[in-house]
């Protein structure tokens, strides 16, 4: 038998894991190891050499994307179809026993799957119907309650009633979201999960049936699975050996969403039978990369251990970058890409990468201000995320009561009790008397129709507005929005949101105020607007269609959760800072810690041929200033492994804005980072960095109007603002 195309193109241990014997295993794959083509190669061997049919194997993976790609693949190398293939997530999966078993699994066959939206409608519906205040229970923490409990394979028949009052409350809107759901034939994507644990559970026929026809189970990413997902695994593969699972430790980074690192470690305990076969040969990044990243995780405690390797060459040292703030980070780095691309490199083949969503704005700024593309993976650029919209949209509001469309998006968020049909009567006042929602919602009040409760939130809500433009007129501009997030009630909305989104909205609320506190008011101001107004004006065209499209040749933003699974040719891994990467919340947890530095790891290990690690001297973010020291993963690389890079002659803190206007000395040493100065011809600028001495000595300067440049000391006369 020929089976050329199959091993041939496997490293050693490629070929070792495809072509052992059926048994349990666990392939602790390294990153950029291959792990999809043992995947795939594995599953070919077993049928051409095996001579397994297709319908006794199954391969469970984490996303459509991967399933389609991993069939494909079998298709090309067998040249055979893959509809027998069992191939899917475990939603998908599970889904597919429910319809085919609806009745044992006690469903109507034609019961209905809810996204994530829909499961979260359901839930506000029930609150409203059970009279409960969701500014008291935000249904977006009653979802993740919810979800979170059946990940567990807990019921709310198993969880026992306690004094806790909010625990009390949680277990009984569950209750009724269990029997909402039994009654409308509604299934939820943890349901699916759950249901179809109990199905095989409970129905032992069936689950013999299924046991004999899957001779071989396969598993993609399995340090990401949950507790429910292990539990279904360890049923369909009970007494039996046949569990071939392909994970790594090293890269498991989300415990935050219910995935347990101890599978990993359990499944040598649950099969004592396996063997374990490790992937090292890493086929993406340089010798170096690897190095840093090796030298990062061996930190970690309990790890299965394991070193990648590469015979690729050493490549490039790793470099790390010293900002003086947030601000000359985003330059540095920016002014990088554009020398990357300047050189013939592609912008999609940049990313850069960051631990807070909030992190993004400064880079989207300059990235915007040199009319670089870009796109933001995964998620939505700063100025269009929701919450940032609401809080713009009260702004708006406050300066144009006849802003229809801020009006409509937050007269009831946060709730306040102006239902559906108090909004549909403003509209209707508004349409047939040609007033805007603001005016139409005075006449609504002045007509006396509506209950006492719906009139009085509607008063509430436009007093709301006028108390916020009379108290803040005199307020500087970053106070003014501080206010307006505050007294809204949008910062308390978030807070109470018990999960990573709410922490992370609370977090762009705040950059928002930092936003607006290094606004520049002055600059920006040609058309004798308000400050209010022309930050709006500012916030309008940085959303807009400035972002990249799919097809077009963009650097790449995203957080490193985002960044798993891909891969860049150059990297920047920025606010590397205490407090930041690693977060505030894991520095004291030790498994927290841990996840962070699997974090780390896994956004170094995107880098192909170069990496970036940069952190500022100072920090504002999330409203405050700080003066953060150097991540700890900075100190546990090797100093031969990397190599600083100095753009200036000193380091030096940005001076305050309100220094007295006197000329600048050109003597050496007179400069510093970050000072506002003037120049006749380029106007207003920021001191980048300083370099050379004497007659050589010359200044880096970012001018607001006409961008980065180089000026000569002894030539140019500049003014400190």
């Amino acid at each position: 038998m020929d089976v050329t195309s199959i091993i041939d193109s496997l490293n050693d241990a490629q070929r070792q894991a495809v072509t052992a014997p059926s048994q349990a295993m666990l392939i602790l794959a390294g990153a950029g190891s291959g792990k999809t083509r043992v995947l795939v190669h594995r599953i070919a061997w077993q049928i051409q050499v095996g001579g397994s049919h297709a319908h006794s194997i199954m391969a469970v993976t984490f996303t459509n994307k991967a399933a389609k790609e991993m069939k494909a693949r079998i298709e090309s190398l067998l040249n055979i179809p893959t509809h027998n293939l069992w191939i899917g997530t475990f939603h998908g999966i599970a889904h597919r026993l429910l319809r085919r078993h609806a009745a044992q699994a006690k469903l109507p066959e034609t019961f209905q799957v809810m996204d994530s939206g829909d499961q979260l409608r359901v839930i506000k519906r029930l609150l409203n119907s059970l009279n409960f205040d969701d500014s008291k229970w935000p249904p977006r923490e009653v979802q993740w309650f919810i979800n979170a409990q059946k990940d567990e394979g807990i019921r709310a028949k198993h969880m026992l009633e306690t004094n806790d009052l909010h625990q009390r409350q949680m277990l009984l809107v569950y209750k009724a979201y269990e029997e909402l759901c039994t009654r409308s034939g509604l299934v939820d994507f943890a349901e699916l999960l759950l249901r179809g644990h109990e199905l095989l559970r409970d129905n032992p026929d069936l689950l013999e049936f299924y046991q004999a026809r899957f001779r071989h189970i396969h598993v993609d990413e399995f340090q990401d699975t949950n507790t429910i997902q292990y539990a279904w695994l360890r049923l369909l593969t009970d007494g039996k050996d046949n569990l071939f699972v392909v994970g790594d430790d090293d890269q498991s980074i989300y415990g935050w969403r219910g995935a347990k690192i101890e599978n990993i470690y359990n499944f040598q305990k649950h099969y004592p039978n396996h063997q374990v076969i490790k992937l090292e040969q890493n086929y993406r990044s340089t010798g170096t990369i690897l190095k840093v990243a090796n030298k990062i995780i061996a930190n970690n405690t309990g790890r299965m251990g394991k070193e990648l390797w590469t015979d690729a060459g050493e490549g490039e040292p790793c470099s790390l970058y010293a900002a003086f703030n947030e601000q000359d980070e985003a330059y540095f780095v920016v002014e990088r890409i554009r020398t990357w691309v300047n050189n013939g490199g592609l912008r999609s083949d940049t990313a850069i990468l960051y631990r807070s969503n909030a992190q993004s704005r400064q880079f989207e700024e300059k990235l915007m201000a040199t009319a670089t593309p870009y796109r933001v993976y995964g998620g939505l650029r700063f100025f269009d995320r929701a919450e940032i919209k609401n809080a713009l949209a009260y702004l708006r509001l406050m300066s144009n009561r006849d802003d229809d469309a801020s009006f409509e998006r937050v007269i009831n968020t946060p709730t306040r009790g102006i239902g559906a049909k108090a909004i549909d009567d403003i509209r209707e006042i508004a349409r047939d008397q040609s007033l805007s929602l603001w005016a139409a919602a005075i006449v609504l009040i002045n007509q006396r129709t509506m209950s006492a409760r719906a009139t009085n939130a509607l008063i509430g809500f436009l007093e709301l507005i006028k108390a916020l433009s009379v108290e803040t007129v005199d307020l500087e501009l970053y106070e003014k929005v501080k206010r307006v997030v505050e007294k809204t009630r949008l910062m308390e909305l978030y807070q109470k949101e018990k999960m990573d989104k709410g922490e992370e909205k609370v977090e762009n609320l705040e950059e928002l105020v930092n936003a607006a506190r290094l606004f520049n008011f002055d600059q920006e101001n040609e058309e004798g607007m308000s400050e209010l107004d022309l930050f709006l004006t500012h916030a309008a065209l940085e959303s807009g269609d400035s972002q990249g499209d799919d097809f077009e040749d963009c650097v790449q933003l995203m957080t490193i959760h985002s960044a798993k699974g891909l891969e860049f040719k150059l990297v920047f891994l920025v606010g590397m800072e205490e407090g930041l990467f690693p977060s505030q919340q894991s520095v004291d947890d030790v498994a927290r810690l841990e996840e962070e530095r699997r974090l780390c790891y896994v956004g170094m290990t995107r880098a192909m041929k170069q990496l970036y690690l940069t952190y500022a001297e100072s920090r504002r973010l999330y409203g405050r200033e700080s003066y953060p020291r150097p991540s700890r993963f900075l100190r546990e690389i090797p100093a031969e492994l990397i190599q600083e890079v100095r753009l200036r002659a000193t380091v030096s803190r940005p001076v305050a804005n309100s220094q007295p206007k006197t000329p600048i000395s050109t003597s050496t040493g007179s400069y510093k980072a970050g000072q506002r100065v003037h120049h006749d011809k380029f106007g207003e600028g920021i001191v980048l960095q300083i370099e050379g001495s004497g007659a050589q000595e010359r200044v880096q300067i970012n001018f607001k109007q006409v961008g980065v440049k180089w000026l000569m000391l002894a030539y140019a006369k500049l003014d400190v603002l």
